[in-house]
């Protein structure tokens, strides 16, 4: 039986005046029709069913995330009283999965990913759960070939490939599953290069499959602290002091991300090589990468005129009109009561704007 929990609490701040703090970037259609989680969750059809679904958010997404998703029950939403990073979030949900199922096999990933196509999505997944079943203390994490030096992107050094036997259900290629050495963080760009020139280093898709029996332990071992907190938050679900218990307890907790609290000190990890297409689509120019570009190099979603412009990204909502003149490498993003107008090599400072916003009390921007 699997089950799946996706990760949807971030704030989105690089999508910024789009992302907002009520409509951040899981829930937005920054590419195709449907918004991020609404693909995520679609993703999973026909694989998981909806009440093996479990949806972790923020509270004051957890209403506007339900509006989004009406084919789930509200319990299979849960919204976190605080920030609190991927730990947290991953141990709470392992422990409520546990609770109907001890023996299951469990799947996380975040809500913000660019996957394609779904079906060899489906296929790596079910690879991964084989891996798990034919040894359940495993982990099993996607890593990406690298195409470039990204210094955007986290990194998973590989040893050996994995001895594999056939199995029953899909067939793992011993060529396509690896042994993980070591989780490395975003490195600069020399280090990058470096890491590509190896040839074994992936990138870090964030996209998990494990027991909840093992992470539940492994988070238990190496983080008894936040564990015990969580455990008092599981005990009390269901009960009518659930989310006085869910404010006090995850609150206390101290937020670190699941790499640090276990990838990086557990054993048993493979890194099964991604079959799909995958973006993270962390800032505009994900839109790009992943929308295309005209003769002049730009990505237009907006009723746009542009005269000497090249290697752009403009954005924009409803009708209105957006003029770039004499304008190169540049993202302009129009929303009806903010506007951004910034270099490319400026994306990642796009988060001081939200800072120095909040700093002026202008939060009806934020």
């Amino acid at each position: 039986m699997l089950h799946a929990v996706i990760m949807a609490g971030g704030a989105g701040t690089r999508f910024w005046p789009l992302s907002r703090t009520t409509t951040p970037k899981q829930l937005l259609a920054l590419v195709g029709a449907q918004t991020m989680i609404q693909q995520t969750v679609a993703r999973l059809d026909g694989l998981v069913s909806p009440e093996r679904l479990l949806i972790v958010t923020n509270q004051r997404l957890v209403q506007p995330m339900g509006e989004q998703l009406p084919q789930l029950a509200s319990s299979r939403i849960l919204g976190e009283p605080c920030k609190r990073d991927t730990a947290p979030c991953v141990g709470l949900a392992a422990l409520l999965v546990s609770q109907n199922d001890p023996n299951a096999t469990m799947a996380v990933m975040p809500a913000d990913h660019l996957i394609q196509p779904t079906a060899a999505f489906q296929a790596a997944l079910k690879q991964a759960v084989e891996l798990v079943e034919q040894e359940p203390a495993r982990i099993v994490t996607f890593g990406i070939r690298p195409t470039y030096a990204a210094e955007i992107f986290g990194y998973i050094e590989c040893g050996d490939p994995l001895p594999l036997g056939t199995g029953k259900g899909a067939v793992v290629d011993s060529a396509s599953a690896y042994r993980a050495t070591r989780f490395r963080e975003k490195p600069a760009r020399s280090v990058a290069e470096q890491y590509l020139a190896a040839g074994n280093f992936f990138w870090n898709s964030g996209i998990f499959v494990w027991k909840a029996k093992t992470i539940v332990d492994a988070l238990t071992k190496f983080e008894p602290q936040m564990m015990a907190h969580l455990q008092t938050i599981a005990s009390a679900w269901g009960q009518p002091n659930f989310n006085a218990v869910f404010d006090r307890e995850f609150t206390e907790i101290r937020g670190k991300s699941i790499d640090f609290a276990v990838m990086e000190h557990y054993p048993n990890i493979v890194v099964l090589k991604a079959s799909f297409t995958w973006d993270d689509v962390g800032s505009w120019q994900a839109i790009a990468r992943t929308s295309g570009s005209d003769a002049q190099g730009n990505t237009i979603q907006a009723r746009h005129v542009g005269i000497r412009t090249t290697g752009s990204i403009v954005r924009g909502t409803d009708d209105h009109l957006l003029v770039t003149l004499g304008m190169q490498d540049c993202v302009v993003v129009h929303t009806p009561d903010a506007t951004l107008v910034a270099h490319k090599s400026e994306e990642e400072a796009i988060r001081e704007v939200v800072k120095e916003l909040e700093q002026r009390g202008w939060r009806e921007y934020l």
